[in-house]
C-alpha cells in the first residue's frame, strides 16, 4: 500500500504552489475575480496532480532505467495505484470545476483535461511535446477567465504558455544534459517573457483628461505600475540566472536545477501578470509562493 510521502512525491506535490495563479492571472485579466476563481484554483491543482501522476505511470518503463528512485520504479507506488490516482484526480478536478464555474467553467476544463493526457501518453516524447504543454497552462489560465471575458485574458494566457514552453524544452535535456544553443535560445524567450508581463497595466486607470493626481493617491498610482517591473523582474533573475548557469556548464545537473527554477519561478510572473490587470495586492500574495515552492523543493523534489 502507497504511504502518503510517496504519493506526495509521485503527484510532486508542492509544486502545485505553481497552479492556482494561472487562475488568479486569467481572472484577473477578464474581470471575474471572486468566490469562484477559489473554487477553479483548486480544480486545476487536482488537474495538475492527475496529469503528474499520469505522467509517472506512462514513464515507469523509462524510469526504471533512468530514475530508479522515482515512486513507481522504487515500488513504492503500484502502476495500478498510480493510474488510478491520475483518473480519479482527473473527475474530481472536472467536478469541482463545473461546480465552481457551470457549464463555461467545464467547457474549458474538459479540453484541458483532454490535453494533460494527451501529453503524458502521447506527445511528450514528440517535437509537439513543449507545444502540447504550453497549451496546457494556456488553458489553465483562461480556466480562470470564464464567467467573464475571455478574450482579454489571452495574452496573459500566451505569456504563461511562453513560459512553459521553455520550461519543458530544458526538461527534455534533464538526465543526458544539453548544448548550449538550447539554454541560450530558452534565456531569450524568458527575457520576453518577462517584457510582455511588465508591459503597461491592463487594469482601470483615471482618466487621462479627468485632475492630475497629487500626493498619496500619485503614489498609490505609481506602486501600482511598478509592482508588476518588480515582480517580473524577479521572476527574470530567478530563471533566468538559473539558464545562464545552464550556458556556462550545460550539465545534467545544471538542467534540472533550471527546470526546478522554472516551475517553482512561475508564480512571480503570475504575480506580474495578476497586478498588471490591476489586482496589485492579490499579485503580490501570488507571487509569494515561489520562495514557499522553493523552499519545499529540497523536500519533495517538483520535476
Amino acid at each position: 500500500m502507497s504511504d502518503l510521502a510517496a504519493l506526495a512525491e509521485l503527484v510532486r506535490a508542492p509544486a502545485a504552489l505553481s497552479v492556482p495563479g494561472d487562475v488568479v492571472a486569467g481572472a484577473a485579466a477578464a474581470g471575474t475575480l471572486g468566490p469562484r476563481t477559489v473554487g477553479l484554483a483548486g480544480a486545476s491543482v487536482l488537474l495538475y496532480w492527475a496529469g503528474m501522476a499520469a505522467n509517472d505511470w506512462a514513464d515507469r518503463r523509462l524510469d526504471a532505467v533512468e530514475r530508479p528512485e522515482r515512486p513507481i520504479p522504487s515500488g513504492r507506488v503500484a502502476p495500478g495505484a498510480a493510474v488510478g490516482l491520475a483518473a480519479g484526480l482527473t473527475a474530481a478536478g472536472l467536478g469541482l470545476a463545473a461546480l465552481a464555474g457551470g457549464r463555461r467553467a467545464t467547457a474549458v476544463a474538459v479540453p484541458l483535461a483532454a490535453t494533460i493526457w494527451g501529453y503524458d501518453l502521447a506527445a511528450k516524447n514528440t517535437a509537439a511535446g513543449p507545444v502540447v504543454m504550453a497549451a496546457c497552462r494556456g488553458l489553465d489560465v483562461l480556466l480562470g477567465a470564464t464567467g467573464g471575458r475571455p478574450a482579454r485574458a489571452l495574452p496573459a494566457a500566451l505569456t504563461v504558455a511562453a513560459h512553459t514552453f521553455t520550461v519543458t524544452a530544458l526538461s527534455r535535456r534533464e538526465v543526458a544534459g544539453a548544448d548550449t544553443a538550447l539554454p541560450l535560445r530558452t534565456l531569450a524567450g524568458t527575457a520576453l517573457v518577462a517584457v510582455a508581463a511588465a508591459g503597461r497595466s491592463t487594469g482601470r486607470s483615471a482618466d487621462p483628461a479627468g485632475p492630475v493626481s497629487t500626493g498619496p493617491a500619485l503614489l498609490a498610482r505609481r506602486a501600482a505600475a511598478a509592482l508588476p517591473v518588480a515582480l517580473a523582474g524577479w521572476y527574470a533573475a530567478r530563471y533566468g540566472g538559473a539558464q545562464a548557469r545552464v550556458v556556462a556548464d550545460p550539465s545534467a545537473g545544471r538542467v534540472r536545477a533550471a527546470v526546478g527554477a522554472g516551475i517553482t519561478g512561475l508564480p512571480a510572473l503570475q504575480g506580474a501578470l495578476t497586478a498588471r490587470a490591476g489586482a496589485g495586492l492579490l499579485g503580490l500574495a501570488v507571487a509569494t509562493a515561489a520562495p514557499l515552492g522553493r523552499r519545499l523543493a529540497r523536500k519533495v523534489s517538483p520535476t
